[in-house]
């Protein structure tokens, strides 16, 4: 919360800089979205895995080969590469993987693409995580996957002409959900199967799509209105692996529309609340995580700010100069909790970057919760103007080569 004291000036970055203690092992310490190299206590010779992955971790194929690597512990390298919605895909990966498709590893000097084929081969040369994707047990839970994937499409992606359609469309998800209740019915914990394995990695990609998207989109909230998905999300979220691969709401709800060809709105009242919501806050309390938040989020959100803080200045819409004192004063609101108020006009500049915080790719989950929140409050004490809006067609607004090393 704010202090409603008076307002303080906004430390400077060196002052800041001694604020960000957030120590990091990309390589040996949790799973984490900025990685390059994974080893998990292995030496560098024992790579035999290079995984090619977006650089946002939109792409929910290569989450679920990303995940499954984490929870193998296999070391291997990881190549980030653009997606065509927010940018170029590299020449040097369309000579590699003619159609360009992600995810693709390269195993042992071979090309693999589709996550299911990667995920056999890995399989094939690492073994099996909990069961395999051809044991019996696993088969028709992919299955059953493929059916929730379809109706969730059917309903999100496509406008309904009436509302009895909107209606059809919704009863037709809710009944394919309740088979999946009924699959997790099925086990004594809180798993698809006996134990954590393959058929949860499968699960988790589009799971994650589907309770953003929906709660924004349609005021359906997946993970409250069904209670044993609600508890196989908290068992997910007891594993670090699944931690750092996790996304929020407000990241999915703008980035699947042209990943989908599109998301619809149903103008109910309760997708309106929960859309303004999301877009404007409370971010805490959202149905989008609910494992107790780090002491660390705050010094984390603050590091990885000033890691990046020449870039964020420099693609932000206003001034440079009056985006640097704005984002110092959000910044300090965010590790002192004292009221510091921006240059006058710099709401827009806040919001901008507000909107544009992405999890994983810049910071976990509470992190961002933590930032959205000081920028949205310092923004607050100067106007309520927003920044340009998100596009929907395209997310050439995180083109990543904005923040290439120059």
């Amino acid at each position: 919360m704010t202090s409603l004291s008076t307002a303080i000036d906004p430390l400077s970055w060196s002052e800041l800089e001694a604020l960000a203690e957030f120590p990091v092992d990309p390589v040996n310490g949790s799973t984490n979205a900025q990685a390059r190299l994974r080893l998990f206590g292995h030496a560098e010779a024992d790579v035999r895995v290079t995984l090619y992955r977006d650089n946002h971790a939109w792409c929910p194929y290569c989450q679920k080969v990303w995940l499954w690597l984490e929870e193998k512990q296999i070391p291997y390298r990881i190549e980030k590469v653009t997606m065509f919605c927010y940018g170029e895909k590299e020449s040097w990966y369309k000579r590699k993987v003619p159609s360009g498709m992600l995810p693709a590893i390269v195993l042992d000097d071979r090309i693999i693409t589709e996550s299911d084929d990667i995920l056999l081969a890995l399989e094939q040369a690492f073994g099996v995580l909990g069961l395999g994707m051809k044991h019996p047990a696993v088969l028709p839970l992919r299955y059953l996957e493929r059916l929730l994937f379809r109706s969730w499409c059917a309903w999100l992606c496509y406008p309904s002409s009436s509302a009895r359609q909107e209606q059809g469309n919704r009863d037709q998800f809710v009944s394919v959900v309740a088979k999946v209740e009924t699959a997790l019915g099925a086990t004594s914990g809180p798993y698809f199967l006996d134990e954590f394995g393959t058929a949860d990695v499968i699960f988790t990609p589009y799971v994650e799509r589907m309770n953003a998207s929906l709660y924004y989109y349609k005021g359906y909230s997946l993970r409250e209105a069904n209670p044993r998905l609600a508890g196989w999300f908290a068992a997910m979220e007891s594993r670090p692996t699944y931690r750092g691969t996790q996304s929020d709401f407000h990241t999915h709800v703008h980035d699947l529309p042209p990943q989908m060809g599109g998301c619809w709105e149903n103008g109910e009242p309760q997708m309106e609340l929960n859309k303004a919501r999301v877009d404007n806050g409370p971010w805490n309390g959202l149905p989008d995580v609910t494992y107790p938040e780090p002491e660390t989020s705050r010094a984390e959100a603050l590091y990885r700010v000033i890691r990046h803080r020449a870039n964020i200045i420099r693609v932000n819409p206003a001034d440079d100069r009056l985006m640097d004192e704005a984002l110092r004063c959000a910044l300090t609101n965010l590790m002192t909790g004292q009221v510091c108020t921006p240059p006058s006009g710099s709401d827009v500049a806040l919001r901008y970057l507000r909107d544009r915080i992405n999890v994983p790719r810049d910071m976990s989950i509470y992190a961002a919760k933590r930032l959205r929140e000081a920028l949205e409050e310092t923004a607050a004490l100067v106007g309520d103007r927003q920044g340009q809006p998100i596009p929907v067609q395209h997310r050439r607004d995180q083109n990543p080569a904005d923040f290439a090393k120059r």
